[in-house]
């Protein structure tokens, strides 16, 4: 999703004249993806009363690369796929990793819950930076990383019953995954001028068709065709799949690291909000706890108050 605090983005360089009008409009998509985005936890939650999951977010990615080549199509672009490894790379990572793990992590997990977990993925991203980029970390990322981990283990309260174990893992793993598919990303577009729509469309193909094939080889609950999921499948698809997926891939292109990063905790802060007031999913004064030590976390990460920039 975004690469926090290692890659440069646009706030290193010498602005271009149409740099303002450039960045009105992804501050603009930014503000829709966040609230398109936390919305979606509510619906992924809902729909697992009606389908599996695997089920549910295959069909969701397909139909969403399928929105997106039509629009491809009205729009005159050339449907020629992006440079192949990147493309399948993001695809595996971004949707298939991130969003299979997260589906899953909902069946025994509350969506706000889950939000949170899975939006820790700036910190893996710092991590694999520093691994697989040999981008160096200063102490305000080491800080932002300490205080992470200590709202993680808030947030996941370990010394509780255990069955919430596989949930959290497998949220905060897809988090990870969505870390990983941020770093390709990056590399991409520095190193390629793609089209942001062909980019969104093909990874997103690539990683409906990975979910199509392992939705087909693990047991599941009938899916069960009703109104809810028809709605679901279309907010999904539609919205979150596609229209948010290429809003994001426009905002993480324009805006700066810093900016991008600091921006995206609008979504598991309204998902809580929202599951909070629609699933009375309250959170737990640990939990509160966790989600502060996170954000301050985030926010020492991003070099909020330092001369980075």
């Amino acid at each position: 999703m975004l690469d926090v605090g290692s890659i440069p983005a646009g706030g290193t360089t010498t602005p271009m004249p149409s740099f303002a009008s450039s960045r009105r409009g992804a501050l603009s998509a930014l503000l829709v993806t966040i609230l398109i985005w936390a919305y979606s936890w509510i619906v992924m939650k809902q729909v697992l009363a009606h389908t599996g999951p695997l089920d549910f977010v295959a069909l969701r990615f397909l139909l969403g690369a399928a929105v997106l080549f039509a629009a491809m199509l009205f729009a005159r672009q050339s449907l020629r796929p992006p440079p192949l490894w990147p493309t399948v790379l993001i695809g595996l990572f971004q949707t298939a990793a991130f969003q299979g793990m997260e589906q899953l992590a909902l069946l025994s997990g509350g969506a706000g819950h889950v939000a949170l977990l899975a939006y820790t993925m700036p910190f893996w991203a710092v991590l694999l930076a520093w691994l697989l980029l040999g981008d160096k970390l200063g102490a305000h990322h080491w800080l932002g990383l300490a205080l992470a981990a200590l709202g993680l283990v808030c947030i996941m309260q370990p010394w509780h019953a255990m069955g919430s174990v596989l949930s959290n893992a497998l949220a905060v793993g897809g988090g990870a995954a969505w870390a990983a598919g941020t770093v390709v990303s990056k590399r991409l577009f520095r190193r390629q001028r793609v089209s942001l729509l062909a980019l969104t469309a093909w990874q997103m193909l690539v990683g409906g068709a990975v979910l199509g094939v392992i939705a087909l080889a693990v047991p599941q609950r009938p899916f069960e065709w009703s109104w809810p999921v028809v709605g679901a499948l279309a907010y999904s698809a539609v919205l979150a799949s596609s229209l948010a997926w290429w809003l994001w891939a426009v905002v993480l292109k324009r805006l700066s690291t810093t900016e991008a990063s600091v921006s995206s905790l609008g979504v598991p802060i309204v998902s809580v909000l929202l599951a909070w007031l629609i699933l009375h999913e309250q959170p737990s004064a640990m939990e509160g706890l966790g989600i502060v030590l996170v954000l301050l976390g985030l926010m020492a990460i991003s070099g909020i108050g330092t001369r980075q920039r």
